[in-house]
């Protein structure tokens, strides 16, 4: 599948110019967070990551080197999972493998962490594929109206405080739109609603407490 995958992610770029649309979100996520933006794409059953920007203000700093990304245990993955089709629910309830000590390996907290991502709209992965990273996902969505892949941030876990994770949030929900504007698609109204609660006066003093 490696060449005839190339192939047909080469062709589809020349009809729908994908990265393109995604280059200057990524850019500006990067540079607002401090941290790797990347994007990934929902093809079949499978993330596949379609571009990513590090920021240079760290030495140390997540790499996006990965060919596919686990669909319960990355916060790409349960995006997926939470906004992508049904039938991605029942393939990672049943291809759970562990990858770290924090990786979700049983069928009811793979559900409670699929609820909490569409709750929130963010899929939030902590040391689960990686130990030292932590990573937090929303989706986009193109022309067809369906989820098309997410915009992730994927920091190194030390760093990733209460500050950065409300930067993270607020600065991927404006990725995710000008992404999928640009896309040609847009953000239900679910997803905004799910947001905009996140942001709540009341789950921010939660979060603060």
């Amino acid at each position: 599948m490696g060449p005839a995958l190339l192939q047909l992610a080469q062709t589809r770029e020349l009809t729908v110019p994908r990265k393109l649309g995604v280059q200057g979100p990524l850019v500006e996520l990067a540079k607002a967070t401090g941290e790797t933006a990347h994007v990934t794409v929902l093809s079949g059953n499978i993330v596949y990551p379609l571009t990513s920007v590090e920021s240079p203000n760290h030495s140390i700093r997540a790499i996006m080197d990965n060919h596919a990304f686990p669909l319960h245990a990355t916060a790409s993955g349960l995006s997926a999972l939470a906004f992508g089709p049904e039938i991605l629910q029942d393939i990672a309830l049943n291809d759970m493998p562990s990858f770290t000590p924090n990786t979700v390996t049983t069928q009811q907290d793979l559900l409670d962490n699929i609820r909490l991502t569409r709750a929130t709209g963010f899929g939030m992965a902590n040391g689960s594929f990686e130990s030292e990273i932590q990573g937090v996902a929303a989706p986009v969505f193109d022309q067809t109206g369906l989820f098309a892949g997410s915009v992730s941030v994927a920091s190194v876990a030390t760093r990733f405080t209460p500050t950065l994770a409300r930067c993270v949030n607020q600065n991927l929900i404006l990725a995710s739109r000008e992404i999928t504007r640009n896309w040609g698609g847009h953000i239900p109204n679910f997803i905004e609603a799910a947001w905009a609660t996140t942001f709540s006066p009341s789950n921010e003093l939660e979060a603060a407490s």
